[in-house]
Order: structure tokens, then C-alpha cells, then sequence
């Protein structure tokens, strides 16, 4: 099975979110992930990433997209090395990583000499690999 990769160096700046997001979408749609609503769930992902990195970062922000089976992965990585962290869920703003944990399979952070590196894991839904959506086969 191949790995289908694309990157992204985008300078960091209002419209940088934007950006990635209308850059991602593309590429998926190319890859031939053509459910709108998964696209749009991966999009708000990169959106929340990216607009951290905006906020917190400086120079460019490095975006990495990943395609293989049934997953796809998308990094964010920034020159800062403040780490992303979930704020109180009545706190004015920052609910960022609460969406991507809502939407993602998975996510961690890597740091890196320099900064740090988002990955979050999403699986085109309906997720045929999970076992909860296997209800038998049909004879």
C-alpha cells in the first residue's frame, strides 16, 4: 500500500488558517476523499492547529498531510516552543483542542529542535475499520 504525502510551508499571518484549510481540502478531493462533511471535519481541524501556530508562533508554519488505507494525518509545525494545552471548558476562547479531539482518531505532540509538530489522525467515516460498525455479513 502507498502513502500519498503532501507539505505545505506557509507563512504565518491572518490568513494563514485559511490557507492551509483550502489547501488540505484540495488535496483530499485530488486523493479522491470526496465526502464533503469529512472533509470539512479534517479542514476545521487544520483550522484550529494552524490558527495556534498563528498565535503562537513565529516564521512559518510547516503543514504535512499523509494519505494511506484507511487514514489520513495531518501536522502542523511551528517555530515556538510553547506547548498546546486544553483550557477550562467555560474559559473565554481556546477550545481549539477540544474540537480536534472531538473530530480526530487520535493526536499528539512532538517537539522538535526549534518548536513543536501537531499530528492528529482522522479516518474517513464511516471508519470501516472500527469494529463497532461491523454488524455481519450478508449471505
Amino acid at each position: 500500500m502507498s502513502t500519498l504525502t503532501a507539505h505545505f510551508d506557509v507563512p504565518i499571518g491572518p490568513d494563514s488558517p485559511r490557507t492551509c484549510r483550502k489547501a488540505v481540502v484540495g488535496v483530499l478531493i485530488v486523493w479522491g476523499y470526496a465526502d464533503d462533511a469529512w472533509a470539512e471535519d479534517v479542514a476545521v481541524v487544520v483550522s484550529e492547529l494552524v490558527t495556534n501556530a498563528v498565535q503562537h508562533g513565529s516564521g512559518s508554519v510547516v503543514l504535512g498531510l499523509e494519505a494511506y488505507g484507511n487514514q489520513v494525518i495531518v501536522s502542523v509545525a511551528d517555530g515556538s516552543s510553547v506547548l498546546p494545552r486544553r483550557r477550562d471548558p467555560d474559559s473565554r476562547g481556546g477550545r481549539g483542542l477540544m474540537l480536534v479531539e472531538a473530530l480526530t482518531h487520535r493526536w499528539h505532540i512532538e517537539e522538535h529542535e526549534g518548536g513543536k509538530r501537531v499530528r492528529a489522525e482522522l479516518r474517513p467515516y464511516p471508519d470501516l475499520d472500527d469494529p463497532a460498525l461491523r454488524v455481519g455479513t450478508v449471505r
